[in-house]
């Protein structure tokens, strides 16, 4: 079976309204799909299938809950704040402040990330060594030139340390309350039906405190028995997309089943898309370390996934960041512009380049080049993998790709919307196909925009190179992502333009 493409319903499809792609999460209605490996042992996993016709909209809601936790505790740190100040000293300009630089710090910590366990016992040690970090910072950037401030800001952070102690020892205990009541709980489903999900579903019934009501069990062969699954079989694994869209699915659980491992990356991705949270047993569970990321259900370990660079905050900067260079750009390096028009036009009879690639979601744009030469017909140039040796290209071509000064048109792409600026290279729709059927992992590619430059770029896997190894270090890339990241990609290609251009 050959790979399809379904096109997002024209409603929710961000890459129908260039310019909006990354200023809100991508909804497009697509999902990978596992099958069955092939005769030759490949699994063409990543084919994609349309998920039921659900509204989208329900499946954003469904992780509302456990904002409602995040949002208590937050109440709770602003109760402590206020008692602090009341004890302390009077509202003002730089308690404002304050209270700006110890909210932040109480976020990079992972102080308001929805957690299943809460215990002030563990998160005592951080909320007081930040309290006091917010106090010493505010004292060192604002009491030098008045000890006196200084020292009261640092005794207002101390006095809220020990505040929030108390306010969110009554939070956690509220909380908890209130998930044995079935309130501020989650739909849970578990990936899998062996003996470790049977258990982990046993004790999440018995134990509603943890917040996470099991639905159900997804398997294709599953090891348990109907009497003895604790919550019913709701079907197989390609059910996914379709049991989380019913039940309101919130958090996924990976645990041991038929699937094998390489096949349940398609599907943990599928989780992304409908926004679900995502833990997964480990292997050697039974020594496996607790960290930040490792929530203790009744003795037994689940490590959250990353969320996907895509579903965070900092995701919507990626977009700003990419109207302002690319618009900026366009204007200091206009006169460039028009320098490679005039040459273009001189030596092949034209300007422009268009081609049609594949972006987000698998869907078209035209993407813009200067013309190094003229193919012979359009359809040497949607499947010629290389033009680098033609001889019908010119110095002035050979000039333009060898500084890849032949793709600044493709600065405009970014403003629009089409591509960013860093991201996975755009392919032909018939390579995209063709590299589709032989590496199972390159249509993932497509989960975030294509990119002016990318990961493989700069690690110079660009022309006559591994596609298998593109599509890895851009599967990388995404699942990395970081705002840091781009700019070291951005600097590392103008490096490498520059280096090119002086040879």
């Amino acid at each position: 079976m050959q790979p399809t493409v379904v096109a997002a319903a024209p409603e929710v499809s961000p890459a129908r309204r260039p310019g909006l792609y990354l200023l809100r999460y991508p909804t497009t209605r697509v999902v990978p799909a596992p099958r069955a490996p092939d005769a030759s042992g490949a699994h063409p996993s990543g084919l994609l299938t349309e998920i039921p016709s659900t509204p989208v909209g329900r499946a954003k809601r469904t992780g509302a809950r456990a904002w409602w936790i995040s949002a208590i505790v937050l109440a709770a740190d602003l109760v402590a704040f206020a008692a602090a100040l009341v004890l302390t000293s009077g509202p003002n300009i730089k308690t404002v402040a304050l209270l700006l630089i110890i909210l932040t710090l109480f976020q990079v910590g992972g102080l308001y990330r929805p957690r299943l366990s809460l215990s002030i016992l563990d998160d005592g040690p951080a909320i007081m060594g930040r309290a006091l970090a917010a106090g010493a910072g505010a004292m060192v950037l604002g009491g030098l030139e008045d000890g006196v401030a200084g020292t009261a800001r640092l005794i207002t952070c101390a006095a809220f340390g020990g505040f929030c102690l108390v306010t969110r020892t009554v939070a956690y205990t509220g909380i908890r309350i209130a998930r044995r009541h079935h309130y501020l709980q989650q739909r849970a489903l578990f990936l899998g039906a062996g003996t470790v999900a049977g258990s982990l579903a046993a004790s999440l019934r018995d134990h509603p405190e943890y917040g996470l009501r099991p639905e159900g069990m997804l398997d294709d062969d599953p090891l348990l028995d109907d009497e003895e699954r604790p919550v019913p079989l709701l079907g197989g694994y390609q059910d996914l997309c379709e049991v989380i869209l019913a039940r309101s699915v919130d958090v996924v659980i990976v645990t041991f089943g038929s699937l094998r491992e390489p096949e349940m990356v398609p599907l943990l991705r599928t989780c992304d898309r409908l926004t679900c949270e995502i833990f997964f047993v480990p292997r050697l569970f039974e020594v496996h370390a607790v960290t930040r990321d490792t929530e203790v259900l009744w003795g037994m370990p689940l490590v959250r996934l990353r969320r996907a660079p895509f579903r965070t905050g900092a995701w919507m900067g990626k977009r700003l960041s990419d109207v302002l260079i690319s618009g900026v750009a366009l204007l200091l390096l206009a006169p460039l512009l028009l320098v490679c028009a005039v040459l273009t036009r001189w030596e092949t009879g034209c300007v422009l380049f268009r081609q049609t690639r594949v972006g987000l979601d698998g869907l078209s744009f035209t993407l813009l080049k200067f013309c190094s030469l003229r193919p012979a017909a359009d359809a040497e140039g949607n499947t010629l993998w290389n033009i680098g040796d033609d001889n019908r290209m010119g110095p002035v071509g050979r000039f333009l790709r060898r500084t890849s000064f032949d793709e600044l048109p493709q600065l405009w792409n970014v403003l629009r919307g089409d591509m960013s600026l860093v991201g996975p290279r755009p392919e032909r729709p018939y390579f995209v196909d063709e590299f589709s059927r032989q590496y199972p992992w390159y249509r993932a590619r497509h989960r975030v925009p294509v990119g002016l430059t990318g990961w493989a770029q700069v690690h110079g896997l660009r022309g006559d190179t591994s596609i298998a190894d593109r599509a890895h270090f851009d599967n990388f890339y995404i699942e990395n992502w970081s705002m840091w990241g781009d700019i070291k990609i951005l600097v590392r290609t103008v490096s490498q333009v520059v280096k090119a251009a002086g040879r």
